[in-house]
């Protein structure tokens, strides 16, 4: 027990909460933890989703099959993340994609029934359960916005600006590389490389490895309008 509340302090589901408060939620609920070999199947596309789930050991990827065959990973998952919060309480509350353990892992299952009582007795985790929903839409607007930019450098371009807010750095440093900046850009990665390329020739940006650096944001800002 003292294992698992440990992992579940870091999740963002129980930020804020003692110990004390974390053992009375599980006390109070009817969790399952399952394992999952790496390489096997947590959920499939399209099947019922009435649980969230909570990685308390492993790594999971969020994966999208299409129909010639190609697998798009969508997301990757560690120890203290959740998945299935968006959706268990919809009215199609089905996964739109297939979930993947890419190492042994070890995942909580909470029903939708026991996140509701939780929410009613607990404010704490509530709030929290508020804040990832509404986080999740905006990540959503975010790529929403990011789909409705007709040319790749405009994609570029708004992504690099939307950072520079974030970051307030004109050296901007991410944690991952082209490939999966190309699937958040929804962009093919050859494309992605000669654009940028083409915008580091320009003066508009200069990068190494994963850090990109902004030499003139009006350029970038241009970028946007031309």
């Amino acid at each position: 027990m003292n294992k698992i509340v440990d992992v579940l302090s870091k999740c963002v589901l129980f930020k804020d909460m003692t110990n004390n408060e974390i053992k009375k939620i599980l006390e109070s609920i009817d969790y399952k933890i399952s394992s999952f070999k790496k390489g096997e199947i947590i959920a499939i596309e399209e099947e019922e989703c009435v649980n969230l789930g909570i990685i308390l050991d492993g790594l999971v990827e969020i994966q999208k099959t299409f129909p010639s065959g190609n697998i798009v990973t969508l997301n990757r998952f560690k120890s203290g993340n959740i998945f299935g919060e968006a959706i268990v309480f919809s009215k199609k509350h089905v996964y739109p994609a297939t979930i993947m353990s890419i190492d042994n892992s070890k995942i909580m299952f909470i029903h939708k029934n026991d996140i509701i009582n939780i929410c009613s007795i607990n404010n704490k985790f509530l709030g929290n359960f508020m804040t990832i929903l509404s986080d999740r839409i905006l990540m959503l607007n975010s790529k929403i916005k990011i789909l409705s930019y007709e040319t790749i450098r405009k994609k570029i371009a708004n992504f690099l600006l939307d950072e520079y807010k974030k970051q307030n750095n004109n050296f901007l440093e991410f944690s991952y590389g082209r490939k999966k900046m190309a699937e958040v850009l929804n962009v093919p990665r050859p494309s992605l490389s000669r654009e940028l390329a083409k915008m580091r020739d320009e003066g508009i940006i200069d990068f190494d490895k994963n850090v990109i650096k902004i030499v003139d944001i009006k350029l970038l800002e241009g970028c946007l309008i031309n």
